[in-house]
């Protein structure tokens, strides 16, 4: 693999303000996950999404389309960041990826961002051109269940993996800054 690209979710407006706080690519297990990669000489590239607190899907793509994007690139995808790249991936019919895992993705299945963020139809082809992996926990809020389910409906060959207690896998539901079980998946 020659590079992984780690695309954070969507935060609050309060912390997206924050000039205390960290950035959402800053976020939880993200640099974690950066150092563990670098220290394997593994280029993580962390995109800074503008305005995340209200994705655009238009300003996110620029950002994102920054990386090389190559049929050994892996990406990690939390939460928004997981419709953002279904998204990507459903319009992109021709790119072939190693691997996409997706950390309790968001597809905002009951459609309040009202940008239109993951107004689209998930290209069944996907699983055709990369592997897909979804981390789920059995405690995560039923918009991430429903936005679990819209994936494996629609890609019934989706890997899911079922965690329990991990809530949103945020640090304070996983009650740590590190996710080690994701780090065995990027290098299976």
């Amino acid at each position: 693999m020659k590079n992984v690209i780690i695309i954070h979710g969507k935060p609050s407006k309060e912390n997206y303000y924050d000039r205390d706080g960290y950035t959402s690519s800053n976020f939880g297990w993200i640099p974690w996950l950066q150092n563990q990669l670098l220290t394997r000489d593994i280029m993580p590239n962390v995109p800074k999404m503008p305005h995340a607190y209200l994705p655009e899907y238009q300003s996110w793509k620029p950002e994102f389309e920054r990386f090389d994007v190559t049929p050994d690139t892996k990406i990690v995808a939390h939460s928004m960041g997981g419709g953002f790249i279904m998204r990507w991936l459903s319009e992109h019919k021709d790119i072939k990826l190693a691997r996409v895992i997706l950390v309790a993705p968001s597809l905002d299945p009951l459609r309040t961002n009202e940008t239109g963020f993951c107004e689209f139809e998930i290209d069944p082809t996907i699983t055709d051109r990369t592997q897909l992996v979804v981390m789920t926990s059995d405690n995560d809020s039923d918009k991430a269940v429903m936005s679990r389910d819209m994936i494996t409906n629609a890609l019934p060959a989706t890997d899911v993996r079922m965690f329990s207690g991990y809530g949103h896998f945020i640090p304070e539901h996983i009650g740590k800054d590190t996710l080690e079980e994701l780090l065995q998946i990027v290098f299976e």
